[in-house]
């Protein structure tokens, strides 16, 4: 309106903006582009493009606590919004349980290990599967092991490699799967004063760490890719594993990485 009279009428800016109660600061201000918008939309892209199973709490923990920005997190979802980035998130069925008991939290690293197995194929129809462990404490991926099969001996020789770099911890939580209930399992974890700690038939949640390590592997990596030879997976697996421990922003520790 003051436009218009000062326009129209051929008044002064400072009486039309008397006239109409504003002050002439307002009459001359014009809206400044943020330049962090067009950064924070090419680091959205970006990750979208490289890491397409995350979300925008995901993409917001790691620009906030990897890379170090200090952008609000309003700011940051107003773009992502924008930008139509996203992700669906398929409804969860309602399934009665019993409460299952409660998971020891263990006090610091190489306290209690937990390792179970996750199953795929190839593309040529050859069943595949990976050994995965991962520590309690603070949820690091300790190693993902690919092959065809996964007899007792594979997991023990998976287990002392990883003992070699990581050391032995005081107890490792599996369920009753029979390479784990083997004797030659048993007898190395006496031999190396290791704990097994079996889980209750039915159970699963018992095992709650290393499933829900299996969940986002399967999710952000297994499902992703199509494998031409065991190489080829474990090749993308070593690499995926090296983004979870060190980029992916870990909600269970609050935001960081392990």
């Amino acid at each position: 309106m003051a436009v218009k009279a000062v326009k129209h009428y051929h008044v002064s800016v400072r009486l039309a903006c008397e006239s109409l109660d504003i002050s002439t600061s307002c009459y001359h201000y014009q809206a400044k582009l943020n330049s962090d918008n067009a950064l924070i939309a090419d680091w959205l892209l970006r990750l979208t493009q490289t890491h397409r199973r995350w979300g925008f709490g995901l993409f917001f923990l790691y620009l906030r606590n990897v890379k170090g920005f200090h952008w609000n997190h309003k700011q940051v979802y107003r773009i992502y919004r924008g930008l139509e980035l996203n992700l669906r998130i398929k409804p969860k069925r309602r399934i009665r349980r019993d409460k299952p008991d409660t998971l020891s939290v263990s006090d610091s690293e190489n306290q209690v290990w937990s390792m179970d197995f996750i199953s795929d194929s190839l593309i040529d129809g050859r069943k595949l599967r990976t050994f995965n462990v991962v520590d309690d404490y603070n949820r690091e991926g300790l190693v993902i092991d690919v092959d065809l099969s996964m007899p007792t001996m594979r997991v023990i020789r998976s287990l002392e490699q990883v003992i070699e770099w990581r050391g032995k911890p005081a107890a490792i939580r599996c369920d009753n799967g029979p390479e784990y209930i083997s004797g030659e399992l048993v007898n190395w974890a006496n031999k190396h004063q290791i704990t097994i700690l079996y889980i209750q038939l039915g159970k699963p949640a018992q095992n709650a760490y290393v499933e829900r390590f299996n969940r986002t592997a399967r999710h952000e990596w297994l499902e992703l890719h199509m494998f031409r030879s065991i190489e080829q997976a474990q090749e993308l697996a070593t690499n995926w594993l090296w983004i979870y421990n060190n980029e992916r922003p870990n909600m269970a520790i609050g935001g960081g990485t392990t």
